[in-house]
């Protein structure tokens, strides 16, 4: 019997098998969980489609977080068909590739709110949306990065919607606590995503992470995995609104 044994939840961001959250979905079903994968186009559905089975999920759901209609049919989808939700996994962030090049000052309204819609609002209404679904006891963990704290090379926008990403987790917290659904962020180290390919100098800012960090070395998704299991489990029901880290220590660094 695992850790997540008889716990069904929604998994949204595997966009491939390198993905943080194909990681998370990995170390879930490993400690005995059932869940639901969802998807944003028919390109990433191609890629979704034969992980999912491999872990053996039923449910393969449409999800571009940017349209209400599709969050909603999710969140409902899911939970009619497991009949109650015990967690839901947020990796979702996006900005377009110039924003993640220029600086934050040259950052147009346009994509501005863009970033911030798919990045940080988009765990607001899925919370929103799963709320009825979710049980007693329910856990929900979106994804940040260390740059939502501190100035990270060719993060820019993606910053700041991080940031917001953060503030959402602790009024989330606030919000969802009298039901008893407790809401975390996992703030991963750098790891070599689709996501993180449009980042510029990123091999630059793993080795740099790599030779500072205390562990003097990445970490990488099954690692990822394995610490959200945690953050969804029943051995952290007595925490809500924190901001954990896996990065092999690298935000304690000053010098």
């Amino acid at each position: 019997m695992g850790l997540m044994a008889g716990r069904r939840g929604v998994v949204l961001g595997v966009a491939n098998n390198r993905s943080i959250a194909w990681g998370i979905a990995e170390s879930l079903r490993r400690e005995g969980a059932e869940m639901a994968l969802t998807y944003a186009g028919e390109a990433v559905e191609k890629r979704v489609r034969p992980l999912a089975e491999a872990l053996g999920c039923t449910q393969v759901l449409p999800c571009d977080v940017t349209d209400p209609a599709q969050v909603a049919a999710a969140m409902r989808q899911a939970g009619e068909a497991f009949g109650s939700l015990d967690f839901v996994v947020h990796s979702v962030a996006y900005a377009e590739k110039e924003d993640l090049k220029n600086p934050l000052l040259m950052t147009s309204r346009e994509n501005f709110l863009l970033a911030l819609d798919v990045s940080a609002y988009s765990l607001i209404g899925v919370c929103r949306e799963a709320a009825p679904f979710l049980k007693p006891g329910a856990a929900v963990l979106a994804l940040t990065f260390y740059g939502a704290d501190k100035v990270m090379p060719n993060y820019n926008v993606m910053g700041v919607a991080k940031a917001a990403l953060e503030a959402a987790v602790r009024y989330l917290a606030q919000d969802l606590g009298p039901k008893e659904v407790r809401i975390n962020a996992l703030s991963a180290g750098p790891i070599k995503t689709l996501a993180a390919s449009g980042i510029g100098d990123f091999r630059d800012i793993q080795r740099t992470a790599a030779e500072r960090a205390p562990l003097r070395r990445n970490v990488d998704i099954q690692e990822v995995g394995d610490s959200a299991v945690y953050l969804l489990s029943p051995l952290s029901r007595g925490v809500t609104g924190e901001i954990h880290y896996v990065d092999a220590g690298y935000n304690i660094i000053g010098m």
